[in-house]
């Protein structure tokens, strides 16, 4: 159901609803539960091109995402970047990097 969906999500560019952070999380989401760490991150990196604020869920997301698909140094990279980013981290966050490195065996 990801593909649908991102699908659906792309097509807004020609409509005149806006991509804000509350699309952006939403296809991350989708990506996330989808076990589809590289179009989570790819989403997470075109919300920064986009000028578009990336919160905690949006963070969560996509941390979670790379922990499924065993990416767990970039899970930890994302971690630091949210603390930079100077997004508040939560309960959430810190079990979805945690899970990240036990997925990764570190």
């Amino acid at each position: 159901q990801w593909v649908q969906a991102l699908q659906l999500f792309r097509e807004m560019a020609g409509s005149r609803v806006e991509k804000d952070t509350i699309t952006f999380n939403a296809a991350v989401s989708v990506c996330e539960k989808g076990e589809q760490w590289v179009q989570a991150l790819q989403l997470f990196r075109e919300m920064a091109g986009s000028r578009v604020e990336r919160n905690t869920i949006t963070f969560n997301a996509v941390v979670s995402a790379c922990g499924k698909g065993e990416q767990w140094m970039q899970a930890v990279q994302l971690f630091r970047e949210m603390a930079g980013s100077r997004v508040e981290r939560n309960t959430i966050t810190f079990t979805a990097v945690v899970s990240a490195c036990e997925k990764g065996e570190q």
